[in-house]
């Protein structure tokens, strides 16, 4: 049985047992926020839980790391406009692994971003 998520509007397929971070890389969103200071887009980077690069609101709750949650049916991923690590004040605020001259860029082969 599929599960049917939403991300910014958009309807996302998870299969049963599938993190939230592989069911948005499998639809093709490989960002779903950005840093603090520069704007840099954010996804799955280590995939193991141990950066937090995959923050994001699920269900209304900030601050979740999207490899390690579950799918299920009827989640409501969140984004910028709804807080969190999406938005202002996130992880990255104390220079983790995405402050300046961090790990940017994995799925574009290591380009800077703008």
């Amino acid at each position: 049985m599929t599960h049917h998520l939403t991300f910014r509007g958009a309807a996302v397929a998870a299969e049963p047992g599938q993190s939230v971070a592989a069911a948005l890389v499998a639809a093709g969103i490989l960002d779903w926020r950005a840093t603090r200071k520069e704007g840099r887009p954010r996804g799955l980077f280590c995939g193991i839980g141990v950066c937090f690069d995959c923050l994001i609101t699920v269900d209304g709750l900030p601050d979740q790391r999207a490899c390690l949650v579950t799918a299920a049916d009827g989640m409501i991923l969140g984004d910028a406009a709804e807080g969190g690590a999406d938005a202002e004040g996130g992880a990255d605020a104390e220079g983790g692994a995405d402050a300046e001259g961090g790990a940017a860029g994995w799925a574009t082969g290591g380009a800077a971003h703008a």
